[in-house]
């Protein structure tokens, strides 16, 4: 029996990244374009929903086909809803690319948290795909910049109240790739002293016995995330405002 699939329900789904430096988000290039076809070649991963998979399951399998991971933090952000958001040439070009006929396509939006390392590299980039620098995002697909922004700001808002910076970072991190981080996504500049001694005072990282090799500056110590130490404090609700009140 085929699987058939949902003609007007779709998920995109927003991919971080964190190279400790900036924050990048996985593009691709829609199939069946040319270079004499007047749309935006770039747009985020996404697929229409299939009829036997919740949407949990389709956000999960985009994920899985764009950059070969699973089970990674991938959080449903809203629905997008606007009937005019895919329409004429867009329109067509997606009936044409799934083998669809369709008048409206709603979309709910996802985003998910990588760990930039080689195999995942390596796996994007020959998939097609490119880690570009949210800064420097060019022209998308539909309103696929629309939903990078919500994305965007919703990471903010959780990188504010919960630990989900850590999904970002390497298992082994100076403080210093979590400040860059942080200023990275918050685009703020911060106190590098203050981040320091509020970080260091939340008990949440654990010092490792390893420093920072072949740099040219003082070799920096590595931590770990000490999650059992978040969960205990979120036991006892204690306030986990990880940047709320510090000086920047």
């Amino acid at each position: 029996m085929s699987i058939q699939m949902n003609q007007s329900l779709s998920v995109d789904c927003a991919v971080f990244g964190f190279n400790g430096r900036t924050l990048k988000v996985l593009l691709i290039e829609r199939r069946y374009y040319t270079s004499d076809t007047p749309l935006d070649k770039l747009k985020l991963p996404g697929a229409m929903i299939l009829e036997n998979e919740t949407l949990p399951e389709a956000a999960s399998r985009v994920l899985e086909e764009a950059t070969g991971l699973r089970k990674v933090y991938l959080k449903q952000m809203e629905i997008f809803s606007d009937p005019q958001r895919v329409s004429g040439e867009e329109l067509q070009w997606i009936n044409r690319h799934h083998g669809i006929r369709t008048e409206r396509v709603v979309t709910v939006g996802y985003y998910a948290l990588v760990k930039l390392d080689a195999p995942t590299i390596a796996y994007t980039t020959a998939k097609g795909a490119q880690w570009v620098d949210v800064e420097s995002i060019p022209r998308l697909a539909m309103d696929h910049k629309q939903i990078l922004a919500s994305a965007l700001a919703m990471l903010c808002r959780e990188m504010l109240q919960s630990p989900v910076a850590f999904e970002l970072l390497p298992r082994k991190f100076t403080i210093r790739e979590l400040q860059t981080l942080y200023s990275a996504v918050l685009g703020i500049e911060i106190d590098n002293r203050n981040f320091r001694k509020k970080i260091l005072a939340s008990g949440f990282l654990t010092p490792t016995a390893e420093k920072e090799q072949g740099v040219a500056h003082k070799p920096a110590q590595y931590y770990t995330f000490n999650r059992s130490a978040y969960k205990r404090a979120l036991k006892e609700k204690l306030r986990l405002g990880f940047i709320n009140n510090w000086r920047y």
